[in-house]
């Protein structure tokens, strides 16, 4: 049986998650995992070495050695075949600052993850389940990407033994998947959400209840009645020119992260 890969830790979810050739584009595109992105901006960007790379994302320096020769021909691909690169996906966590001696002193002074503002979420009880949801003035947030608030609900024996509201600090769609892992996080209940993002959520066991609106807490006491209603089928890939109605709303349409090439 083959060894599951190991989670590669990175410091901070990318700031532009899609390029788009100007011009004629051929109309493929080229995914770039959110950690090969880190290899490339550590290595390329700050000037770390394989070794320091590999240390720094908890992982061995061959495995960087692979992820940064496999990042540096999807972008060659995208740049010469006029290919659209999105960024989005892969095996990884982000750093709680735990790391920081890894660092050099450009990633100590940005990094607000040691200034000792980092939330306190405890482990679960045994037994207990852990529910988050996208979260915006007591209501389901509609986009899961732009959410800057999980509300999160510990529950033993179907009731609500703990509720607490966290901040997100500006992680982006790639990195909340992670965040939640880290949290212990068993079921995420929100509005709309991309492919790309129900795939992280799914290799990191959470279950998904998306395209729910109205208010939080009515839908987690909905969801262990058995009654919440959702959509199995909940998309928004605000990567496209356009969103199926009814499954992305709020702010789903703002395109944060997106770089036209322009």
């Amino acid at each position: 049986m083959a060894r599951p890969s190991r989670c590669r830790r990175i410091c901070t979810e990318p700031a532009y998650d899609s390029f788009v050739p100007e011009g004629i584009s051929c109309g493929e595109q080229v995914i770039l995992t959110v950690d090969e992105y880190e290899v490339i901006r550590m290595i390329d960007l700050e000037k770390l070495t394989h070794e320091q790379c590999a240390r720094q994302m908890d992982i061995s320096r061959t495995t960087v050695t692979e992820a940064y020769e496999a990042a540096r021909e999807k972008v060659a691909d995208s740049i010469v075949h006029g290919k659209q690169l999105l960024i989005e996906g892969g095996n990884y966590r982000l750093c709680d600052g735990s790391a920081i001696h890894f660092c050099q002193r450009k990633c100590r002074k940005h990094c607000g993850k040691t200034d000792g503002t980092k939330q306190d979420v405890q482990m679960k009880g045994a037994g207990e389940m852990r529910i988050a949801v996208t979260f915006e003035n007591g209501e389901v947030f509609q986009h899961f990407g732009h959410t800057e608030q999980f509300k999160i609900y510990d529950v033993a024996d179907g009731q609500i033994t703990k509720e607490q509201v966290i901040d997100t600090n500006g992680s982006g769609h790639g990195a909340l998947s992670g965040l939640l892992g880290g949290m212990e996080v068993d079921t995420l209940i929100c509005g709309g959400i991309g492919y790309g993002a129900q795939v992280a959520l799914a290799e990191a066991g959470i279950r998904l209840y998306g395209g729910v609106t109205g208010n939080a807490d009515d839908a987690v006491r909905a969801f262990l009645a058995g009654d919440l209603a959702y959509d199995p089928e909940v998309q928004c890939d605000h990567h496209g020119h356009g969103h199926e109605e009814g499954h992305c709303q709020g702010h789903c349409g703002e395109n944060k992260h997106g770089c036209a090439g322009n």
